[in-house]
């Protein structure tokens, strides 16, 4: 029997403490796809739309890309852009009606202007559209802020395992196979979720490393149930001051809500038991410079405060500030500044002039005015083949500059936001990583799974900006409580 599935999403993962509001032109210059465009971006992507389509490929379903809009990490989404996003899919989805399934992909942490728990209410209309009959089966960020109204509008929905989020066409395979069995009729999926009194620290979010390697251990022995069909931790994003904020557990059974129940509850207290663990440990900026003298080079350094990842501006130039007073390190950084990509546009490849930079330093926005060399300007396109954090292939940076300092150490300037999740970024632009005793990154755990390779060591950084570790720093208004570690006595 031949199936057709729909496959849409709207993916963003929102920091409300970002000032500026996320807009549609945030969506066109990022991923805003419809119909067929979808399948050439994504069938051979390391992401969960491949996944997806591997699977309905090879089962003889027939897959039906409706639309998917993602945006780089940002602030809240505008009320008319999500009002347009929301429209527009619906629209498209009203032209392949009737469909026997939906997969989707939602990130888990979008908020809008109108509508705090972003997801769980495109969801919500989704189920209503279709009806209660067809089943939608999905996928989440591993640093979803789950709602229940998210899990209610859906069948059953797999976040990622893996930190840095390498293994996304997995969860997309995952998800897929989860439907597939559904509709052979061999499944049964139930799904629960437990929302912690517990949001872990971003900085130990990191899976591959204590204490979530024990963490997704524990997890796997619980998942060798025959009755769990699927088994997801959420971490959580602090950045979003929303209800659901916080780290969740969803359970999928087969036919047995207790066991689905019981399950989760296992995994809660395993963690609670273990909360003073998943706080973490912070490293200034001066304790970090120090640490490269006793370090094997390069060294990332991972600019936390400005995680880009996390909605970060992409323009923190602490540690910039850090390596000129110091003058004793040659270090790479890329900064988001469109006015300094157009003043150095205006000289020729060996010049030598002053660079205009605007960003945020240690005492807020600041100018700064490092003599530099042009080395080139280029259009800031790259590819990445590998498997790397959020599966894309394509990447765009928008006119790009490549400076060198009066030392040696070299300056990127883009003229967009760009996660750090390929070595592409710099090789593409004839940046050779080996040549730095220390690279920033703006990210906490997301860019090592490109860096790593190059650089034997890792620092964590606690800088400022709207996304340093320290989530108790932040002014919550929203947040559900008691929630560790706020509250220190759950």
């Amino acid at each position: 029997m031949s199936f057709r599935i729909a496959l849409l999403g709207i993916y963003h993962e929102s920091n409300t403490f970002v000032p500026e509001a996320t807009v549609s032109a945030d969506f066109i210059n990022g991923h805003y796809l419809k119909g067929d465009a979808i399948r050439k971006e994504y069938q051979t992507a390391h992401n969960e739309i491949g996944g997806m389509m591997e699977v309905m490929d090879r089962e003889g379903m027939e897959i039906v890309p409706v639309m998917y809009a993602s945006a780089t990490p940002g602030g809240t989404i505008s009320a008319n852009t999500y009002s347009s996003l929301l429209s527009n899919m619906m629209d498209e989805l009203e032209k392949v009606l009737p469909v026997d399934a939906c997969l989707v992909i939602p990130h888990g942490a979008g908020v809008s202007e109108e509508f705090p728990d972003m997801d769980g209410h495109w969801l919500s209309l989704l189920r209503k559209k279709v009806g209660k009959s067809v089943p939608i089966f999905g996928t989440l960020d591993l640093h979803a802020n789950v709602s229940p109204l998210m899990v209610s509008s859906t069948n059953a929905l797999v976040a990622y395992k893996q930190n840095p989020h390498v293994d996304m066409r997995q969860r997309g395979v995952e998800a897929a196979n989860l439907l597939v069995q559904f509709l052979k009729g061999n499944t049964n999926p139930v799904q629960v979720l437990v929302q912690l009194p517990l949001a872990i620290s971003i900085e130990q979010q990191l899976t591959a490393h204590e204490p979530c390697k024990s963490l997704y251990a524990y997890a796997d022995e619980l998942s060798s149930d025959p009755e769990i069909l699927s088994l997801s931790i959420q971490h959580g994003f602090p950045y979003a001051d929303v209800e659901e904020m916080g780290t969740s557990i969803i359970v999928v059974a087969n036919g047995n809500h207790d066991k689905a129940r019981d399950t989760a509850r296992k995994l809660e207290k395993y963690i609670l038991d273990r909360k003073e663990s998943f706080v973490g440990h912070k490293n200034d900026i001066p304790s970090s410079l120090n640490l490269i003298d006793k370090s094997e080079k390069p060294v990332l350094l991972l600019d936390m405060g400005d995680n880009v990842g996390g909605g970060g501006p992409a323009n923190n130039c602490c540690l910039l500030e850090a390596f000129e007073e110091s003058k004793k390190y040659k270090y790479f950084v890329c900064i988001y500044d469109p006015e300094a990509v157009r003043l150095a546009e205006s000289h020729q490849p060996g010049e030598a002039f002053e660079l205009t930079i605007i960003g945020t330093g240690k005492n807020g926005v600041k100018t700064y005015r490092p003599k530099v060399k042009l080395v080139r300007i280029t259009n800031g396109d790259f590819q990445e083949s590998n498997p790397r954090h959020g599966g894309q292939i394509n990447f765009r940076m928008g006119k790009t500059a490549v400076v060198s300092t009066e030392e040696g150490s070299v300056i990127m300037l883009t003229s967009l936001r760009v996660m750090p999740f390929s070595l592409q970024q710099l090789i593409s632009q004839g940046v050779n990583p080996a040549d730095f005793d220390a690279i920033v990154a703006k990210g906490v755990n997301a860019p090592i799974a490109a860096y790593a390779p190059v650089c034997p060591t890792v620092i964590q950084v606690n800088t400022p900006g709207v996304t340093q570790a320290d989530m108790t720093l932040f002014k919550y208004k929203h947040r559900r409580k008691p929630l560790f570690p706020f509250e220190q006595e759950l």
